[in-house]
């Protein structure tokens, strides 16, 4: 889809591993929060060009954008959002499928991963539907 992307840490220096880790040590939901925001203030802000070639994302109540490319049989994203707790989540996914081919992608079980961290129980029904849209987009790719 696209060129050239900016780098982020999520699945290649910050991987689906460590994200559990980090959130199993989270005492409170506020403490969860903070870690998903800190997540993703890692991802860096999408130029206006990058947001015009994104695909949109429906169900989401946050403006969201997510754009891709292929390379060598593996995808490598990027992402931004207007709500911090929503890039934050951007982020928690990226982990899951940057640099792995469509197979991974398809084969990776977000329910799990996300039901391990308990995040999708605190936020908004439309921001959790809105997250499950965006990896139904992921998934189709």
């Amino acid at each position: 889809m696209i060129s050239t992307l900016p780098s982020h840490p999520f699945g290649t220096d910050i991987s689906t591993d460590d994200i559990l880790n980090e959130i199993s040590k989270c005492r409170s939901w506020e403490d969860k929060y903070r870690l998903v925001i800190q997540m993703g203030k890692k991802l860096p802000i999408m130029e206006e060009t990058l947001k015009a070639d994104s695909i949109s994302v429906p169900g989401c109540e946050s403006k969201v954008w997510l754009t891709w490319k292929k390379c060598e049989g593996v995808y490598f994203f990027s992402a931004d959002s207007d709500a911090r707790i929503v890039k934050g989540l951007l982020a928690i996914i990226l982990a899951a499928v940057e640099k792995k081919p469509k197979e991974e992608i398809l084969a990776f079980d977000f329910e799990s991963y996300l039901k391990a961290m308990d995040l999708l129980s605190h936020i908004s029904q439309s921001r959790s539907n809105g997250i499950r849209a965006i990896i139904n987009q992921l998934k189709a790719l």
